[in-house]
């Protein structure tokens, strides 16, 4: 079934991923894969992912672990420098 929340980065950690609103229970019904896009500003990533990914560097992520808040990170760098996002940014999840 299609699903759409709509949060924001509320925080941004020490080493630049965004901490978003949108929570684990909240996506619970949505798919980990390429059916879910997950979009801040002008920036999209399909897919979501857990703490452990292990993708390559430079890679744009949503990760959730299995309780707290979506995180947005770019594998090996500040995703909030790197973007320009900063606190406050719209953060969409959508899937189908």
């Amino acid at each position: 079934m299609p699903g759409r929340i709509q949060g924001s980065v509320v925080s941004i950690t020490d080493r630049g991923s965004l901490v978003t609103d949108v929570m684990a229970d909240q996506l619970r019904d949505a798919p980990r894969d390429e059916r879910t896009q997950v979009r801040c500003d002008e920036h999209f990533t399909q897919g979501i992912f857990p703490p452990d990914h292990g993708e390559p560097e430079m890679t744009f992520l949503a990760v959730l672990g299995e309780s707290g808040p979506l995180q947005l990170e770019i594998v090996g760098e500040n995703a909030s420098l790197m973007l320009g996002i900063r606190v406050g940014q719209r953060v969409v999840v959508e899937w189908v």
